[in-house]
């Protein structure tokens, strides 16, 4: 299990799972951060070190819906397509029939292309989502955990 000392800033209902089920969280225990475990994979020659994290697709979720194979499988195939087409960190958040696409900073600029833009819409539409949208906040980790923590705010 691969959660970290930056994992603990953030809602994380999954870790209620992992300590129900006794997994361990190795990285966590020893205080490691994000940073710290790319710096030291790098030094050890590791070919992931700077590997885009892939958190659980159920993430991308709204949580007023319902997670289903059928709804992971789409958010998986919408996110292959981005991955394809050239994009290396981002998210694509199932809101229902919209999908909400969210760039890292560095992939912000290639979206600009008219004739992209156009061929992505088309597939994602073709994989059930009925708008395409694109959030102008740069890609965040985490973001589907707002409305949650609002939530419990008021």
């Amino acid at each position: 299990e691969g959660s970290n000392l930056d994992d603990t800033g953030d809602y994380r209902p999954g870790r209620k799972a992992l300590k129900e089920l006794g997994i361990k969280s190795p990285l966590l225990k020893v205080e490691l951060t994000k940073k710290e475990i790319r710096m030291l994979s790098k030094e050890l020659g590791l070919s992931t070190w700077d590997k885009p994290s892939l958190s659980c697709l159920a993430t991308r979720v709204s949580y007023d819906n319902q997670i289903t194979a059928e709804r992971l499988e789409k958010i998986e195939l919408a996110e292959e397509l981005l991955r394809r087409n050239g994009f290396h960190q981002f998210r694509v958040r199932d809101h229902n029939n919209l999908a909400r696409i969210e760039l890292s900073e560095a992939d912000r600029e290639k979206i600009l292309d008219l004739n992209l833009m156009d061929k992505l819409s088309d597939k994602l539409q073709k994989l059930g989502f009925q708008y395409v949208t694109l959030d102008l906040s740069a890609y965040k980790s985490g973001s589907m955990n707002k409305e949650i923590l609002e939530a419990k705010d008021e």
